[in-house]
């Protein structure tokens, strides 16, 4: 009976073996500076160079001075601290990371940005773990972080900071952008009794004190904002009577001052102008 069945267990073990999916390749780091990671398929997707210059982001020379000394200290091989852009939206925080990282990587060829969806925190620890065994020294950019997951989310975050008993990767530095400062959704723990609330609470805000850099975004006062517009319509020299005027009434049918604004004014006024802009 045994040889009789023995022929069918070897089909069933091949068809089982033809059914596994395939390992992935190794990352191929060379292709691109940019890359997203796919968790699921433990697939790093090459993706272009991010267009806009360093020099381009107005209205925050403070933050930008700060955050590119702690990149040139990590792409050096220094000691540097995971970073957290935090403010109100539309500042500028995910350009700034992106811009930059391409302008420190322009002097160091094995520095690479890796982005991650804030839905994937909890594959965190893993991906950490795959690029503690490279060659190379990455930014790992997490775009609008915050834990609509609760607890479980931070818990991991935590755990791939702090790299369990390994200790955390020393060619890794975490990036996030937050328009939180502890990280925290709104409404949290409405349907929670207090106790657990407050755990979540704990464990949530003891993960902000993991990074070691805090950089703050605040609202653009009216100055701030047109000296933005001003710094951008210079720069790419695009002239106009009344550049304050239009650019204070593009604000206020936006309901805000802020870069972002700033900068899809002077998208519009570059179109009717017919000058083209990097992004």
């Amino acid at each position: 009976m045994d040889r009789e069945l023995e022929p069918v267990l070897t089909r069933i073990a091949e068809a089982l073996e033809r059914l596994r999916p395939p390992t992935p390749a190794a990352p191929d780091f060379a292709l691109a500076r940019l890359f997203r990671h796919e968790p699921r398929s433990n697939a790093f997707r090459p993706a272009p160079d991010y267009p806009l210059p360093l020099a381009s982001l107005m209205g925050v020379e403070r933050q930008k001075d700060r955050f590119v000394e702690n990149l040139q200290r990590f792409a050096a091989a220094l000691p540097a601290n995971h970073a957290l852009l935090w403010g109100v939206r539309g500042t500028g925080k995910s350009s700034l990371a992106k811009a930059a990282f391409m302008a420190v990587s322009e002097t160091a060829a094995d520095l690479k940005l890796v982005e991650v969806d804030r839905d994937q925190v909890t594959a965190l620890p893993d991906l950490f773990d795959l690029l503690r065994a490279r060659p190379e020294r990455f930014v790992v950019l997490c775009d609008d972080l915050s834990f609509e997951e609760g607890a479980a989310a931070a818990k991991a975050l935590k755990s791939a900071l702090e790299g369990g008993v390994s200790g955390p990767p020393a060619n890794v530095l975490f990036v996030a952008t937050s328009n939180r400062r502890h990280l925290m959704p709104r409404g949290h723990g409405e349907d929670r009794g207090l106790i657990a609330t407050a755990e979540d609470a704990e464990e949530e805000v003891s993960v902000s004190d993991r990074f070691g850099l805090w950089i703050g975004f605040p609202p653009m006062d009216q100055a701030t904002y047109l000296a933005a517009v001003a710094g951008y319509a210079d720069r790419y020299g695009l002239e106009t009577d009344d550049l304050e005027r239009r650019a204070l009434q593009w604000a206020q049918t936006r309901g805000a001052r802020s870069g972002r604004v700033a900068w899809q004014f002077i998208r519009d006024l570059a179109g009717e102008l017919g000058k083209p802009l990097p992004l």
